[in-house]
């Protein structure tokens, strides 16, 4: 059986002092005490290591082999011990992340820079799916981690509020709602309203067409004809109007304005996890609740 690490250290003090009283000092621990973890490790080894004389200590053949030989095995499992807890901490692995179109202009790479910045060890990749799809990957393992805009229905995961934003709609810079620094629902009715494809997210679908339930008469619905279309080519006729999280603002093509609906409930964003959460799932969610925090996701 190999030797304790312990003793294998203090015997490489001892190496470099070649004084027993020296050693046991810079060590910390007395002087018998180390003489006799000494001895253990010789008859451990089942060879001597050390001459000893009343007033030096010289190695022997073995023992400065063994001086020699230990420090790159003591760092080695150093290196395997701090792997150890690294994973056990959740900075270790690869790590794989689905999120909702919309939530890629910002929250998925805020999150996806966070994870990785000082956690050398953590690979993580991040590619967008069909909302409905998130949830059911996350459950059966096809990817770790999930955002959704919404709370998603699904079995076998947790969800998390990540973040909240207010509804606001999208518009020309020359509609004639633009010049409104809040725009009253009934008022964005009386325009084309450009809503997402329901079968691309129904939650999210059916929260932004209630807003407009109440309303006489009823709007003019439609969805884009491209499902994803940075360049929004639609609302560019200064007429078209489409309800869209805060988020909206911070990625407007040239032309095109963000201004808040009064009194519309705001819209989520969640972290969706696995019910059975590893340290890597864990790792996520304390990250993911200090960044909401900082960057003032959730409103006290």
């Amino acid at each position: 059986m190999a030797p304790d690490t312990v003793s294998l250290r203090y015997f490489l003090v001892l190496a470099q002092e070649l004084n027993f009283t020296r050693a046991a000092a810079r060590i910390g621990i007395a002087q018998p005490a180390l003489s006799a973890r000494m001895r253990r490790l010789e008859t451990e080894l089942g060879t001597a290591l050390l001459v000893r004389n009343t007033r030096s200590v010289v190695l022997t053949t073995a023992g400065a082999a063994l001086a020699e030989s230990a420090p790159p095995a003591l760092a080695a499992l150093d290196r395997a011990w701090d792997t150890a807890r690294s994973a056990a901490a959740g900075e270790l692995g690869t790590l794989r992340i689905g999120y909702s179109l919309s939530a890629g202009a910002e929250t998925a790479p805020a999150l996806v820079d966070r994870l990785i910045r000082g956690n050398s060890g953590l690979q993580v990749g991040a590619v967008p799916m069909a909302t409905p799809e998130i949830s059911p990957a996350v459950a059966d393992g096809r990817i770790d981690a999930g955002i959704t805009r919404g709370e998603q229905p699904g079995r076998g995961v947790r969800r998390f509020l990540l973040r909240r934003a207010r509804i606001g709609v999208q518009l020309a810079q020359h509609h004639p709602l633009a010049e409104q620094t809040e725009i009253e629902i009934a008022d964005a009715a009386a325009y084309p309203l450009r809503l997402p494809d329901r079968a691309a997210n129904p939650v999210i679908h059916d929260q932004l067409s209630a807003l407009f339930r109440d309303t006489r008469p009823h709007p003019r619905f439609h969805t884009p004809a491209v499902s994803f279309d940075m360049s929004q080519r639609d609302l560019r006729d200064g007429v078209t109007l489409a309800p869209a999280g805060e988020a909206a603002a911070t990625a407007q093509p040239a032309g095109l304005t963000w201004r808040p609906l009064r009194g519309a409930p705001s819209l989520t964003i969640h972290l969706v996890l696995p019910r059975e959460q590893s340290p890597l799932h864990r790792r996520i969610r304390a990250v993911a609740k200090t960044l909401a925090h900082e960057l003032h996701w959730l409103p006290d």
